[in-house]
């Protein structure tokens, strides 16, 4: 059976490892790379064993998937001509930078028959696998995504940068409408916002508190679920869990057994099956866009504070 042939456009740090990557899987061919910029374009290729090309009619030409990591403002333009052109797109996220944008890319995917999976990588992170197992009905989830200053994605404020991560998690977890909002977040070091928090209230009576800062001294990403039987804290950086549960007047806890893999590995094999076998992928277009929309609305409260 002949290899699937997969090409990164955009040779930024985000498009560099899905290059390494998709060179380390069996059954891929990284075939080429693009970048409007040739020489990083053919600096990420040499390094990976690929061929750079000049424009997405040649990368495209060359393969049948392809992980669009461009700036996030040309994800439309981009993910739609790739689509049109006969290739399964793997959206780095957020899916676009307004949700008429995603609807686009929505809609293409569905009109092309080509898969579009939204890069929302923790969604693949073991850790996460294993509460999944032992999900009942959350009652409160609480979630901290901390980080140093990136010198990255500055043209967006943290909720779409980080705190998008851990919405469009809270959204699978729950599966209910949002009845309410409240946000607050900070600028710092930035126009917009470096520190944010929100605290989501769900129509099924759950609630979720969410705290997102890029200019943090130490990394943390973490997760607590709260439900009625036991609840749950989780590590995505270590990949490492625990579980806390009663037994008559006590409270026990446990170690939250876990398989380690590379949630990059796991994601972007998961997109080649599903590219594969046409299947809708793990994180569609739609849930990239469910997810983007909320971020887009906490973004415009904690904006609407600043006035």
């Amino acid at each position: 059976m002949q290899n699937i042939r997969a090409g990164v456009a955009g040779a930024g740090a985000m498009g560099r490892n899905h290059a390494r990557v998709y060179s380390q899987l069996p059954e891929v061919d990284l075939a080429v790379v693009y970048d409007a910029d040739p020489a990083r374009a053919e600096a990420v290729a040499a390094e990976f064993g690929a061929t750079p090309v000049s424009s997405l009619e040649e990368l495209a030409e060359l393969c049948d998937v392809a992980s669009v990591a461009v700036p996030t403002i040309a994800h439309r333009a981009v993910g739609c001509q790739l689509m049109e052109l006969g290739l399964h797109v793997l959206m780095e996220k957020p899916i676009a930078p307004t949700v008429e944008d995603a609807q686009v890319l929505v809609e293409t995917s569905a009109r092309t028959g080509k898969v579009l999976q939204i890069g929302h990588i923790e969604r693949f992170n073991p850790v996460l696998r294993e509460l999944e197992k032992k999900l009942t009905r959350p009652r409160f989830i609480e979630a901290h995504r901390l980080s140093p200053f990136p010198n990255r994605s500055i043209d967006i404020g943290v909720v779409l940068d980080l705190m998008i991560h851990d919405l469009e998690i809270i959204l699978h977890l729950v599966r209910s409408p949002i009845a309410s909002i409240d946000a607050v977040g900070v600028a710092v070091l930035t126009p917009n916002e470096d520190i944010a928090n929100a605290r989501l209230r769900f129509e099924n009576g759950c609630v979720a508190n969410v705290t997102a800062s890029r200019i943090s001294p130490d990394k943390m990403r973490k997760l607590r679920v709260f439900q009625e039987d036991c609840y749950l804290s989780l590590d995505y950086q270590e990949q490492s869990g625990q579980i806390h549960w009663r037994e008559g007047m006590e409270i026990k806890r446990g170690a939250v057994e876990v398989e380690p893999g590379e949630p990059l590995k796991l994601e972007l094999e998961a997109f080649v099956r599903s590219a594969a076998a046409g299947a809708t992928p793990k994180v569609s277009g739609q849930q990239g866009t469910d997810a983007l929309s909320i971020a887009i609305e906490i973004t415009r409260i904690i904006r609407d504070g600043f006035k």
